[in-house]
């Protein structure tokens, strides 16, 4: 398991030291130019690569935190943009390949008997749907990001490895969207308004429960689902120390995003060799 950041003791002082500033679209990303002889791929291969990736994904997530009996994680079909792979309801840790079932974009799948599907598969159908640019999705209930969204603090980059949450992350109240429910987005309607809320942004805090966090490639989506976390503890623990804390601004973001994710592929190494050696 990977060393953590201490967690703070107390979130009280979140509100009163929060700068509230305008949210504005954090910044997309162009999609990697494929790997080498990625291209040579056939489309059995690619699938196949795809499943093993998403399978990868989920059990990195666990180990850094991130997700833990719950949450999930989606991939689309590769060369077929309107289905996805995610696996059947099933705590993350124990993903297989197996386990992966492809999804249409209303969130229909077929599940192998004595296997059940995730209520909240929508919040996938409906992201893909609105996003072409999207190709994994990842969805989760990290106890860090809770706190920003029913605070009313805006989560904000303040260091360079969260970049891509550029001047600040929407929040999506399901209440306004769906009435009294149970928090889930267990219906298409409610997955189009989170979709909706989530807009052009990388990140989406839904409050109440947790977040969605999409990118153009796994690799993308698993870096900035384990740099949005540690961003919310440590804009928690500088709140306490001070009521003036000094973020990117949207030069920096970009130019640190840029930089940063043109690294992505040396944690994502490093993270998929800690879980495969499992």
């Amino acid at each position: 398991m990977t060393t953590r950041l201490q967690r703070p003791a107390c979130l009280s002082a979140l509100i009163f030291f929060a700068v509230a500033l305008p949210a504005r679209a954090q910044q997309p990303s162009a999609p990697a130019p494929p790997a080498a002889g990625q291209a040579a791929l056939s489309p059995e291969q690619a699938r196949a690569k795809a499943v093993e990736d998403l399978v990868v994904a989920n059990k990195v997530l666990v180990d850094l935190g991130v997700l833990d009996a719950y949450g999930h994680v989606s991939t689309r079909v590769p060369g077929d943009p309107k289905h996805f792979l995610m696996s059947r309801s099933l705590a993350p840790e124990l993903v297989t390949p197996a386990d992966i079932l492809e999804h249409d974009l209303e969130g229909n799948a077929t599940a192998p008997p004595g296997a059940t599907l995730f209520n909240e598969r929508f919040i996938h159908a409906a992201v893909y749907a609105a996003r072409p640019d999207v190709q994994a999705v990842v969805h989760n209930h990290a106890p860090s990001l809770i706190p920003f969204g029913v605070s009313g603090v805006p989560l904000r980059p303040l260091y360079h490895m969260s970049a891509f949450l550029g001047a600040g992350v929407p929040v999506f109240d399901i209440r306004a969207a769906g009435g009294e429910t149970d928090m889930l987005v267990r219906t298409l309607p409610l997955g189009q308004a989170l979709a909706k809320t989530l807009g052009a942004n990388n990140v989406a805090l839904m409050r109440g429960h947790g977040a969605v966090v999409v990118a153009p490639d796994m690799p993308r989506a698993v870096f900035r689902s384990v740099y949005t976390e540690q961003n919310a503890r440590l804009q928690a623990q500088a709140m306490q120390l001070s009521q003036k804390v000094t973020y990117l601004d949207a030069e920096e973001a970009k130019k640190a995003q840029t930089t940063m994710e043109g690294t992505v592929a040396r944690p994502w190494e490093l993270w998929r060799k800690k879980v495969q050696g499992k």
